[in-house]
């Protein structure tokens, strides 16, 4: 071999064993290592399986991870609001949905037998509402809360959200340890109603409610205005995360009158920490047109999501990515929503 030969082999040979194994000659990386490198994964708790809480999450999960590149949202089932709560506090989720009540609470350390504080959830969006409902028989001789002393009223189930909000409710009115609440669920507070074994029904939940269609089916029915009593005794001043409302006129049968009542509100919330422009860019497409239509077929109550009613509700603070996407579509943060 010439020398010229040997040298132009010896280099070769340098070059080859110099060059990062596996990558091409350009040096470049390989477009799909280049995507999995920049691609954001976020897990979203949602509720129990077949619950309106899972429908939501499942469907903004869905809807950004195939609209937002680079963004892969993972949908987990969870037992509801205050599991979603600790999750998004630990960062063990990123987004959530909680109830207002809980959000509030939590911050504040006083929720039931957990002085925990949880300051690391914020509010992105209000999603819908949970009304409550105060179910009687027509004719049965209760006209107004304060006839409910003595009675036996189901409350939900026992540790549900319905039922501690009831207690809230009736303690703030005096009435908790007046009356013998019943810790059943609603389709069987509405057959209990029908058969006499209970005066009264409160379900906290979107109308119309499948349960107290049930009970109107079967029998003449009452609803029991809640507002005007809880306004003489500071509830909504005691537990501000609660928002004043009407259930029309003809919204269940038999029921031809408004009444007045109130709700809780079911929220998108993430951990502070989430980076603002993820935040901002996932709303964004939420509440685009687009993405509002896509939600009310996910499940027809996303027809409260809105940009004129994206902060009702919210009594805590809000994430600096929603303030900016709300402050854009002209809703203004309050006092107790703004982190500036």
């Amino acid at each position: 071999m010439t020398g010229r030969r040997y040298l132009t082999s010896l280099m070769a040979i340098l070059v080859l064993a110099c060059a990062p194994s596996g990558e091409p000659e350009s040096g470049k990386e390989p477009a799909a290592a280049r995507a999995a490198s920049t691609t954001s994964r976020l897990a979203f708790s949602g509720g129990p399986e077949g619950g309106t809480f899972q429908y939501f999450s499942n469907g903004i999960s869905i809807r950004l991870s195939k609209a937002i590149a680079g963004l892969e949202v993972s949908n987990t089932a969870s037992a509801g609001s205050l599991e979603n709560l600790r999750r998004v506090n630990s960062g063990e989720a990123d987004f959530g949905i909680v109830y207002s009540a809980d959000t509030y609470l939590g911050r504040n350390g006083k929720l039931t037998q957990d002085t925990n504080t949880y300051e690391e959830v914020h509010a992105l969006a209000f999603l819908y509402g949970a009304p409550a409902h105060l179910v009687v028989l027509d004719g049965g001789g209760i006209d107004s809360v304060a006839d409910l002393a003595g009675k036996r009223v189901a409350v939900g189930g026992a540790g549900s959200g319905a039922a501690s909000a009831a207690q809230r409710y009736f303690t703030s009115l005096g009435l908790w340890d007046r009356m013998k609440p019943e810790f059943l669920g609603y389709s069987k507070a509405a057959a209990a109603l029908g058969d006499k074994l209970i005066d009264a029904f409160w379900v906290f939940a979107g109308y119309p409610n499948s349960s107290v269609i049930q009970a109107a089916a079967s029998n003449d029915i009452k609803l029991l205005d809640l507002a005007a009593a809880g306004e003489e005794a500071g509830f909504f001043d005691d537990y501000p995360f609660y928002g004043k409302l009407t259930i029309p006129a003809g919204t269940y049968g038999g029921v031809d009158y408004d009444v007045a009542s109130f709700q809780d509100s079911a929220l998108w919330v993430a951990n502070k920490d989430i980076a603002a422009d993820t935040v901002y860019e996932a709303l964004k497409e939420i509440y685009s047109a687009d993405g509002l239509a896509y939600m009310v077929k996910v499940k027809s109550t996303a027809k409260s999501m809105s940009l004129t009613s994206g902060l009702d509700g919210i009594v805590t603070p809000i994430h600096d990515g929603a303030e900016r996407f709300w402050t854009e579509n002209g809703l203004a943060a309050s006092p107790q929503q703004s982190t500036r």
